[in-house]
């Protein structure tokens, strides 16, 4: 292998693909990053049996090659050399890295080794834009729940229909869901991504605004661009009709300067005890929010807010508010009250966003 790259992409590349790679003693190759030239291009791929990543970067390829090389030896050199291009070659098992500052050799290992990932080959797939899958799934993904006592919940459930998208997460505790709009019909279709794979899909798509290709088989997704794909696994089972919890209507509510809540909600979690609660007594114009911790103290402060019915109170996680706060993109919150032990709902004052959070109460 021979060929000649430029370094910032060859960085980008790299922090692409080696997030997914572990420290593996049973399967050291699952250690290492495949470099490999193919069509003119060096590809990057890593994998940890769960998830597969390919990056393709441009170059000047003059000899054809593979090998693999320890991601985090690679990666940590790489990430540091700041000369322009970097020449790359390979002969039996040994990387050689010059540039204008270094000249390095990296033990590899063989690339017959390295597991195939797979790819699902269907001409029907999803095309959606980067940044707002991105965003959808950032709406969501903090719903998921960590625990894999019930795997279904452990990813983000994914339903398509016509020309309509929904994504949704739960941990029983609180609810997101995400509703977008897709440009052309498609069949229905649903499944569950996993929260490690979801994370990745974020990452990887965090700087991009471009169109890719989402396929689904049975048990697996890939997303597709120019530049990369990602395939994993996607979770067996059957989701939750979560949607019987999502309240049609409200006994009360209210309506809030979304950055002004969020910072009252922070500031009053200083002083919050073990429980991480805050209660909330929404009254008139103006909302207490109300936090009590034994070691260092308490705290009452207030907020303005347009209360809609009834004044109303609640206890709640007050970082399950946050999280749901945080992907409200819009300046004004409505915060519905479904009654005494029902859900508390956030959801965006302009309708044009179809975004639903729910936060089950604390039992006083």
């Amino acid at each position: 292998m021979k060929l000649t790259v430029i370094t910032k992409n060859l960085i980008k590349g790299l922090q692409s693909v080696e997030r997914i790679v572990g420290k593996n003693l049973n399967l050291p190759i699952l250690n290492t990053i495949l470099f490999k030239t193919e069509n003119g291009r060096l590809k990057l791929s890593s994998t940890n049996l769960e998830i597969g990543i390919n990056y393709w970067i441009g170059g000047k390829v003059t000899e054809e090659g593979e090998i693999c090389l320890p991601a985090k030896v690679v990666s940590d050199f790489i990430s540091n050399i700041s000369d322009e291009k970097i020449d790359i070659s390979s002969k039996n098992n040994i990387l050689n890295i010059s540039t204008n500052s270094y000249k390095t050799q990296i033990i590899g290992f063989s690339p017959k080794d390295f597991p195939i990932i797979p790819r699902i080959k269907t001409n029907n797939y999803i095309q959606i834009n980067s940044k707002i899958l991105k965003n959808t799934l950032m709406g969501v993904v903090d719903a998921t729940s960590i625990s894999e006592s019930r795997p279904e919940l452990s990813g983000v459930f994914c339903m398509f229909s016509a020309n309509r998208g929904i994504f949704a997460a739960t941990d029983s505790f609180r609810l997101a869901e995400k509703q977008i709009e897709i440009n052309k019909n498609i069949p229905d279709i649903s499944f569950i991504i996993p929260r490690s794979t979801t994370l990745e899909f974020i990452r990887v798509l965090y700087d991009l605004d471009e169109d890719i290709n989402l396929i689904i088989s049975e048990n697996q997704i890939q997303i597709t661009s120019e530049s990369f794909e990602i395939i994993s696994k996607l979770i067996d089972g059957r989701y939750p009709d979560y949607q019987k919890i999502v309240p049609n209507k409200f006994s009360s509510s209210a309506v809030f300067s979304r950055g002004d809540l969020e910072k009252s909600i922070k500031v009053s979690g200083i002083f919050s005890s073990s429980l991480n609660d805050i209660k909330i007594e929404v009254d008139n114009d103006r909302t207490k929010l109300m936090t009590k911790n034994t070691d260092r103290g308490e705290l009452i402060s207030t907020v303005k807010s347009e209360l809609l019915n009834n004044p109303f109170s609640i206890s709640l996680n007050y970082n399950y508010l946050l999280d749901g706060l945080k992907n409200i993109n819009s300046e004004k919150v409505l915060v519905g009250f479904t009654g005494d032990g029902g859900p508390l709902v956030l959801r965006p004052e302009d309708k044009k966003i179809n975004y639903t959070y729910l936060i089950m109460p604390l039992r006083n």
